[in-house]
């Protein structure tokens, strides 16, 4: 062989050697493009998963606010009926009640209660058979309509009456 020849022989085995590194170090960029791209996708499946959650959780919120705007809507509506009824029943109430005593009536009045019941008291020492009495059967209230609904005995339907003074339930 020729001088020019084993030259020649140097630089090609040079030259694959450098296209050799070159293609180790382009398989190493696209190993770490392809690991980010799985990365990726998988990014983008949870961020999917996460807004089809969140659909979910904006219909269940859309539905909750419409069904509590429906109940509000039936609780002012029967608030409203209320309103009108103690209005009639106030309107049509004999003027005692209506007029309500003054302020110093009712102090007297009060006097004369607390008078009344501390010769009640006063008595009742000197009998002990006038301790026990009987006790007016009183009806059990009824449970609220639902243990979410704690103040469902608000709107019940039971006749107002305004024959005690300042009215009172029956």
């Amino acid at each position: 062989m020729s001088l020019i020849g084993l030259i020649m022989n140097l630089v090609l085995a040079g030259l694959l050697l450098a296209a050799l590194s070159m293609g180790v170090r382009l398989n190493r960029r696209l190993k770490a493009l392809r690991d980010s791209q799985d990365g990726f996708a998988t990014a983008v499946a949870e961020l999917n998963a996460a807004a089809s959650r969140a659909e979910q959780g904006l219909a269940d919120l859309r539905a909750a606010t419409d069904e509590a705007t429906d109940e509000l809507a039936d609780r002012i509506e029967k608030g409203r009926a209320l309103a009108a009824r103690l209005e009639r029943l106030m309107a049509s109430a004999p003027d005692r009640v209506r007029d309500a005593p003054e302020e110093g009536d009712l102090g007297r009045d009060a006097e004369r209660r607390l008078g009344a019941l501390l010769a009640a008291a006063r008595e009742a020492r000197t009998k002990p058979e006038r301790l026990v009495r009987e006790q007016p059967k009183v009806a059990p209230r009824p449970a609220p309509r639902s243990p979410h609904d704690p103040d469902a005995d608000l709107f019940e339907d039971e006749p107002l009456t305004l024959d005690a003074p300042f009215g009172g339930r029956r």
